[in-house]
């Protein structure tokens, strides 16, 4: 294991707004990294599971606080044992603060992708994985816009591709420090 403690990147956003293809961009552009998945740990939930609505359940949200917690938990460990740890989830409105004060490595980065509504929804035609099944780009965006903290690094990727968003990103990671 290595005695030099890695970087922790949260990378967030409206579903569609790259945060997967983007942090696994970036994470194989770095020599030491992993990749935590957020959704992993919502997956992982086999019998019982909540999903989030509009009109969340209190077990939808607590399910959901469990997954950040894990998030965050798991990339402090990486983080520990000398790996940059590249968090991505949708982690919007009055969460975002609350999953950062989670993350207790030092050395921690917020990006927020913050691309147009209509990038948003041009990028959920081309998937072939349906993002938005109980909220719209446009409810997402409003949250994000209106109810989340402004802080990191926002970044609107809207006219950029993915290998132009990670060379944004590693470029200006010193402004994402939270």
């Amino acid at each position: 294991m290595s005695t030099v403690r890695g970087r922790v990147i949260v990378i967030t956003g409206a579903m569609a707004a790259g945060k997967s293809t983007v942090a696994e961009l970036l994470a194989a552009r770095l020599p030491r990294s992993v990749h935590v998945r957020g959704d992993v740990f919502r997956k992982m939930v086999v019998n019982g599971r909540a999903e989030m609505t509009p009109d969340a359940s209190a077990e939808a949200t607590a399910q959901l606080h469990l997954r950040y917690e894990l998030a965050a938990r798991t990339a402090d460990r990486y983080a520990e044992a000398g790996f940059d740890a590249i968090v991505q989830d949708v982690i919007i409105g009055s969460e975002l603060t609350s999953f950062i004060a989670q993350v207790h490595n030092p050395a921690r980065y917020l990006v927020v992708l913050s691309p147009s509504v209509s990038a948003l929804e041009w990028r959920e035609e081309q998937r072939t994985k349906e993002g938005y099944v109980h909220f719209s780009p446009g409810v997402l965006d409003e949250v994000l816009r209106r109810e989340t903290a402004q802080i990191g690094y926002w970044l609107d990727s809207s006219a950029q591709t993915p290998d132009e968003t990670v060379e944004d990103i590693l470029t200006n990671l010193d402004r994402a420090a939270v």
